[in-house]
This record gives C-alpha cells, sequence and structure tokens, in this order.
C-alpha cells in the first residue's frame, strides 16, 4: 500500500508539472498568433483597404496554416477528434498555396494596410479629370415676367486634367511607413462665354493650359492596433503637401489694366497653374473591418491650408496687383467604402468620399463671391493581380454635386521589390 502510495504521489506531481507547461505552451501559442496576425496585417498590402486572413484565438478551435513566404491563407475548419487516453490527435491543416490573401481595390487617396518592414513599393499611376460648369448671370430688371431689360452673362467653363504621379513607399516597420510622392499635371480649360457690358450677341472662346511639376506630397502613417478577427484596425497618417508646383499667383492673369473694378478682360489666367497655391498639413485616421468575405473601411481628415502674406498677382502689362494676405479654406473629410475579394487575384471596391471646403479669406475678411463648397465623389474600382510584385488597380469616380469633376479615371501599378 505504501508502495502504491508513493507511485500515486509521484504521478499527481508529474500531472501538475505537465499542466503548468501545458499553460505555458497555451501562452506561447497566444504569442505567437498575434505576432502572426500582425506579419499577416504587414503583408497583407491592400492598396487602400485589405481583407486580412488572421488566426483566430485557440478557443474557436479552428486551425489556420500560414504559407511558407510568411502570407498566411485560412484553412477550412476542421473538427478536432476526442482525444484518447493514449494519446492525442494532431489538429488537420489546409494544403499549401503559393498565394497570398487576395487584395481590395485602392479607390481613395490614403491606402489602408501598412507596407511590410523592409519593403519598398513603387506605384506609377494616372489619373484623367473632366469637368464641365454653366453658370448664367442676369443683369438688369424685369418689366414683367419672363422679359428682362439688360444683359446676359452666360459663361461655359470645361476643364481636362491628366496627373502622371510617381509614388514611394518604404515600411520601417510593421507599423510606420513613409510615402512620397511627385505629381505631373496638365490641364486644360475651354471658356465659352459672351462679356458682360459689351452688348455683344457673339460667344468668345478663351483658351488655356498649362502642364508642369505638380505639389509633391510626403506622408508618414503608423498603426496603432493589431485588430483581429471582426476587430477593427486603425492607421492614423499625417500628409504634408508642399507649393512646388506653378500656382495661380505665378500665372499672368487676363486683364487689361486690373482685374479689381475692370470690366475688360475675362480675369482667368492665360496659363493654368499645377498647384494649389498654399502649403498645407492634413492629420487622418483610417479604419478597416474585416469581417467575412467582405472589409469595411473608410477615414476622417482635416486639410489646413497655412496662410500666405504679401502676395500679389501678374496682369496683362507686367503690372503687379497686391492682394494682401490670402489663406484658402480648410477642408473636412470622410469617406467609407467595401470590398469584396472575387478570387485569389482579383477584388472589386465600391464607396464614397466627400469633402467640405471653406471660405477663402483676403485680408481677414471673406472674398467676395467665395462660399463654402460640397465636393461629393462616388467611386468603383477593381484590383487584377498578376503575381507577388505587381498589380493593377483602376478606380472611376463619378461626382454627385455641381462642384465636383464630372468624371474621374485613375490607374495605378503598384510593384513591389
Amino acid at each position: 500500500m505504501d508502495a502504491l502510495q508513493s507511485r500515486i504521489n509521484q504521478q499527481s506531481r508529474r500531472i501538475e508539472e505537465l499542466r503548468d507547461e501545458l499553460g505555458e505552451q497555451t501562452r506561447g501559442m497566444a504569442q505567437l498568433q498575434a505576432a502572426l496576425n500582425e506579419e499577416i496585417l504587414a503583408n497583407a498590402r491592400a492598396r487602400g483597404a485589405a481583407v486580412p486572413v488572421l488566426v483566430p484565438s485557440l478557443a474557436q478551435g479552428v486551425a489556420y496554416a500560414p504559407q511558407e513566404t510568411g502570407q498566411a491563407q485560412a484553412a477550412q475548419p476542421t473538427q478536432q477528434p476526442p482525444a484518447s487516453d493514449a494519446q492525442t490527435q494532431a489538429v488537420g491543416q489546409a494544403p499549401e498555396s503559393d498565394s497570398r490573401p487576395p487584395e481590395v481595390a485602392q479607390i481613395f487617396d490614403q491606402p489602408g494596410a501598412l507596407t511590410p518592414a523592409g519593403t519598398f513599393v513603387l506605384e506609377p499611376s494616372l489619373q484623367y479629370g473632366y469637368t464641365a460648369n454653366d453658370r448664367v448671370v442676369l443683369v438688369g430688371y424685369t418689366v414683367i415676367p419672363a422679359i428682362l431689360i439688360g444683359l446676359i452673362d452666360v459663361r461655359q467653363v470645361k476643364t481636362t486634367t491628366a496627373i502622371a504621379t510617381m509614388t514611394g513607399r518604404y515600411g520601417l516597420n510593421n507599423r510606420l511607413e513613409l510615402e512620397f510622392k511627385v505629381p505631373y499635371v496638365y490641364a486644360s480649360g475651354d471658356t465659352v462665354s459672351r462679356e458682360i457690358f459689351t452688348g455683344s450677341a457673339l460667344d468668345r472662346v478663351f483658351n488655356s493650359s498649362g502642364r508642369g511639376l505638380g505639389d509633391m506630397e510626403m506622408s508618414v502613417r503608423y498603426q496603432f492596433n493589431r485588430g483581429g478577427p471582426d476587430k477593427a484596425f486603425y492607421v492614423g497618417w499625417l500628409r504634408y503637401k508642399s507649393r512646388s508646383g506653378t500656382d495661380i499667383f505665378d500665372v499672368v492673369t487676363d486683364c487689361v489694366t486690373r482685374c479689381v473694378a475692370n470690366a475688360t478682360g475675362t480675369g482667368l489666367p492665360l496659363e493654368l497653374p499645377m498647384g494649389s497655391g498654399f502649403d498645407a498639413l492634413q492629420p487622418g485616421i483610417t479604419w478597416l473591418y474585416p469581417s467575412d468575405p467582405v472589409v469595411f473601411f473608410g477615414s476622417f481628415s482635416y486639410l489646413y491650408n497655412f496662410e500666405r502674406t504679401d502676395v500679389s498677382r501678374t496682369v496683362i502689362g507686367g503690372e503687379q496687383e497686391h492682394l494682401g494676405d490670402v489663406k484658402a479654406g480648410d477642408i473636412w473629410g470622410f469617406n467609407v467604402g467595401l470590398g469584396l475579394a472575387l478570387n485569389e487575384k482579383a477584388s472589386i471596391s465600391l464607396g464614397y468620399d466627400q469633402s467640405m471646403v471653406g471660405k477663402t479669406t483676403q485680408n481677414g475678411e471673406d472674398v467676395p463671391g467665395s462660399v463654402r463648397v460640397t465636393l461629393g465623389t462616388l467611386l468603383l474600382g477593381g484590383t487584377y493581380r498578376f503575381n507577388d510584385h505587381v498589380s493593377l488597380n483602376v478606380a472611376l469616380g463619378a461626382g454627385v454635386t455641381r462642384d465636383t469633376p464630372d468624371l474621374t479615371l485613375t490607374t495605378r501599378v503598384p510593384i513591389t521589390f
């Protein structure tokens, strides 16, 4: 009896030791799962939003097999057979594959998931835009309804732009990346009008165009949390926009003497500007919420335009017209969208983007005619991945307000090194 009791005590101590080892192994596996989720998010470069395929907790009883390349692919849930007293059977694993989680098409300017640590992404892109605005101004008085005595100023403005951009992104670590953009802009504008105060019955066409370097940008992005299945990811970012492009104050304006209180000339620039003319700083936050089989994403941002002091513009004849201190209106923006992976190589996205632009001020006062503007765009995009290094992304935007460009078509080709 003493010998049997001794053996029972030894087995009890051994059971306690095994329980402690199992607890340590469970904690280690939980840490490995968290690290793997972070690695999956880093490798699932989404060009705007990604559908990270993440490893769930141990309590869910589902096994997921990572790929050899460090990217993960979801395995089919496998039922664990009951463990016998003799041995515990291993959970099944999915067949290995050389593919990575499918990407969701980028439709907004700011990407979602960050670039993996030590990875460089070069993204050439081309954007085409078209805008048509009509304006009718009645100057006079009516004797009876539908009869006007006076002048009518009718103006149609049609603008076409093409922007070629070279973007570079580099992942400093799995939570931090830097981005730099260099745009080259071509713009053409046609204005059809009947000049006010001239009494002319003929339409006059005013053409102008411009091309050159646009406003260069630099951004930094940081991922705040790891997220997980049915748990949102949050990425904060800060963008600086320079005024490297030729702006409205640099080009010559079509005014005979002065544009203020002057009826002659169109008041339009002879050469279209390539930049906004203001330095700007834009903080924002992007969120991604994976919910199989789609991912929801969006962002909030605020763009602050720095004021320019002692500004002048050039009119015909070389005269400088002093404008004083000018500040462009700040911009509040938000967007929301959803993405769906069609297969391992193709995906589509649908979203809406809106910006609220404030009034422009001059010497502390609102510029005459300056109003708040709301820009709204519906976007549809698609991505096709040729291989692990090259993808093609196309996004189509349609304006839903009168001040928004009628059409925008953007093509991106991200190349991973």
